[in-house]
């Protein structure tokens, strides 16, 4: 599969594993299987957090690839995590799984959440304070789950209000670079999101964001990233729904060609699909959106 180079030296498959699912909606057999798959298919950019699987997604991750680490560019992020009912409800996990993926295996045709968008497994996650202890401290931990030294993307996950010590975090951020740990440090946000955060934009060295097709703001926004590195993730989840999930895929490829889609694939049939409508060559953004 194409790879492209989001920062400078980490090189990453066009095509991305949302982890999102492993060990919550996905059972650790099939995970297993997906994971190798998409490995055998040339996907090598693997995105998590500390808060997948109900804390358990790292670890399953860390023992697929030990032998490969060299080979994939891992991703995590910090700010949610699972709490202590997940570690209590873990002998009941099947049946929290299917509750979950009962709400999340539609995300091509399902409409966008409303009200809070909370449903019951958000009670078992809890947001930590976004500061320089708490990042240092998830680092760890993600380390030690994923069986590695370093990740290669650190990033925060999902902020519901404006970082007011960003200098702080960004002097982690050097640190944590400086000692190897971490190879590029950015910030995931939802695109409602965006007006809480886009004056520090430029204090990160990636952006991982959503943009189905469809929505209002697409255009506006392949306009003003389509030339920079940037990784997107849900592309099904709302937009436009006279598009199929394979043709949003293929036009967010092209729209955003510098950058990285994420998308979970754990059946053989979608992974494969997605796969194929990856190009080799690179490709010139679509001057229509």
């Amino acid at each position: 599969m194409r790879t492209i180079e989001l920062v400078k030296g980490i090189h990453s498959s066009v095509l991305g594993l949302g982890c999102a699912p492993i060990l919550g909606s996905v059972d650790s057999k099939k995970c297993r299987r997906a994971l190798s798959l998409a490995f055998e298919h040339g996907i090598t950019h693997y995105d998590l957090a500390r808060s997948y699987g109900f804390g358990d997604a790292e670890g399953l991750v860390g023992e697929v690839f030990r032998n490969n680490r060299d080979k994939i560019v891992l991703a995590s992020k910090f700010g949610i995590k699972a709490d202590w009912k997940a570690s209590l409800l873990r002998p009941i996990k099947p049946i929290v799984r299917a509750l979950r993926g009962s709400e999340k295996k539609q995300d091509a045709v399902l409409p966008p959440k409303q009200g809070n968008g909370k449903n019951a497994s958000d009670m078992l996650f809890k947001r930590v304070e976004i500061n320089s202890m708490e990042m240092q401290k998830s680092l760890e931990e993600s380390l030690k789950a994923l069986k590695t030294d370093y990740l290669d993307y650190f990033l925060v996950h999902e902020p519901l209000k404006s970082i007011t010590n960003i200098d702080e975090l960004s002097e982690m951020a050097m640190r944590l670079k400086a000692s190897g740990k971490i190879r590029a440090f950015g910030l995931a946000y939802m695109q409602n999101q965006k007006h809480l955060h886009e004056s520090y934009f430029d204090r990160f060295d990636i952006l991982q964001f959503n943009s189905p097709p469809g929505v209002l703001a697409y255009r506006k926004l392949a306009e003003e990233r389509s030339g920079k590195s940037d990784i997107i993730f849900s592309p099904l989840r709302g937009g436009t729904w006279e598009m199929s999930p394979g043709g949003k895929i293929e036009k967010l490829i092209r729209d955003f060609p510098k950058s990285v889609v994420l998308c979970s694939m754990f059946s053989e049939s979608h992974l494969k699909e997605n796969v194929r409508l990856v190009p080799e060559l690179p490709i010139h953004p679509s001057c229509k959106y």
